[in-house]
């Protein structure tokens, strides 16, 4: 694979073979990718302010943020495999600009119905955060595209968790409302600084050494998204993981507001806000495990991670009476979750470099449905059994994800040398 690769860049036909991917291009990567995905995750502290200012209902509140995701997965399965037949450039700088749209709707919102369609237009855009993930890697050399994947997921990472301390902090300054309009104006900064950095992308072709190449066309492209997770096991298999960490992830996240707003601690949209910096150590996992995936140590990466994020809801589970408790177990779901994440789009990657943005828009759909999942789930649980029932929850995703990979170890770690 890393001879094929090496071979690729040496055609005029490979996406930005002039190109060198600096440190610094890098980095603008992965501020992209955090301020992008950072606008599904805004709305979670400040949900019970929306709903008073808008007079929602906490059930329909509750579904700010399903909309989101489900927006957001709608977009992975429609919109992320464009990159693998459009120039990637133009792409990602039309999405930014129509997100500014979706985030002056949120920002305006005079309704519920006018702000739940800001949401959905919110995420199914955002999700520009992957065709980003997916540029990087294509401009990767193969023996560092583990590293590469790393640190540009380390941005989103970082735009996930400090999307929470942002959105409290300006909300306490100015209203809910100013955490759109910031968001709004820095897309559009970042749109016109990626126009001018990002090289342009050669739209990908159709054909072999015998058939003509022709462009591929849209309908292929999602036909052969669904052919490629029928196709490759490893895809199927490293797509569930990433339903059910991202389950235990939303779990988490969606929920830990209520109690944290509660008595005993009644804290502010700043306070619980603040929690995302201590989680923001997740994204020294992502650059780890992207180290860790080149060094063809993906499997025991995986089975690492797992356990700690099974572990993590016991200190999660007392919450209720110890912070200390709540910040360690954040920071060990957190580490456990970006390791797998990287280790995941890395892995994938390498099946087929060709079909970047369908593999990964493909195997991001089952990071959406997991975060919905538990998004509702944890919700609905909180208002039934409290925030033991939500850690229960958490758990349960946890154990059954750490099972799956102890008993499909032996075969996933064949087909990721096959992969590789």
């Amino acid at each position: 694979m890393a001879a094929e690769a090496s071979e690729a860049s040496d055609t005029p036909e490979t996406p930005g073979a002039s190109f060198t991917l600096s440190p610094g291009i890098v980095l603008l990567f992965a501020v992209a990718c955090g301020a992008a995905v950072a606008n599904v995750y805004f709305s979670q502290p400040l949900l019970v302010t929306m709903g008073h200012d808008l007079a929602m209902s906490p059930a329909l509140i509750g579904s700010v943020v399903t909309l989101t995701h489900v927006g957001y997965g709608l977009g992975l399965f429609f919109l992320v495999p464009l990159g693998d037949m459009a120039d990637r450039r133009r792409l990602v700088v039309a999405q930014l600009l129509f997100l500014v749209g979706a985030l002056a709707i949120v920002a305006t919102a005079g309704t519920p119905g006018m702000l739940l369609a800001g949401m959905a237009a919110t995420g199914l855009l955002a999700v520009v955060t992957q065709t980003l993930v997916a540029f990087a890697a294509s401009l990767a050399p193969a023996a560092s595209r583990g590293r590469v994947v790393g640190l540009v997921t380390s941005g989103v990472v970082v735009g996930i968790l400090l999307a929470r301390t942002a959105s409290g902090v300006l909300a306490d300054l100015a209203g809910w409302r100013s955490v759109y309009v910031a968001s709004a104006s820095l897309t559009a900064l970042l749109a016109l600084v990626l126009h001018r950095v990002l090289p342009r992308d050669e739209p990908l072709t159709s054909g072999s050494d015998t058939t003509p190449a022709t462009p591929l066309r849209y309908g292929e492209l999602l036909r052969s998204t669904v052919t490629l997770f029928a196709r490759e096991r490893l895809l199927r298999l490293r797509a569930l993981f990433c339903l059910l960490v991202f389950a235990a992830f939303s779990t988490l996240w969606s929920s830990v507001a209520l109690p944290l707003s509660e008595a005993p601690y009644s804290l502010s949209h700043s306070a619980i806000g603040a929690l995302g910096l201590v989680g923001a150590a997740g994204a020294l996992a992502a650059t780890a495990a992207g180290r860790l995936n080149d060094r063809g140590l993906s499997r025991q990466t995986t089975g690492v991670a797992l356990a700690l994020l099974a572990v993590s809801w016991v200190p999660l589970a007392f919450t209720r009476g110890s912070l200390a408790a709540l910040i360690v177990g954040v920071v060990l779901l957190d580490l456990a979750v970006q390791a797998v994440h990287v280790t995941n789009q890395t892995l994938i990657y390498a099946l087929h470099p060709e079909a970047g943005s369908r593999l990964i828009g493909g195997y991001m759909v089952f990071y959406s449905v997991g975060s919905a999942t538990g998004a509702i789930a944890a919700t609905s649980l909180y208002t039934v059994g409290g925030w033991g029932a939500v850690c229960a929850l958490g758990a349960a995703f946890s154990c059954v994800a750490l099972a799956l990979w102890a008993a499909t170890r032996r075969s996933a770690d064949g087909a990721a040398r096959e992969a590789g």
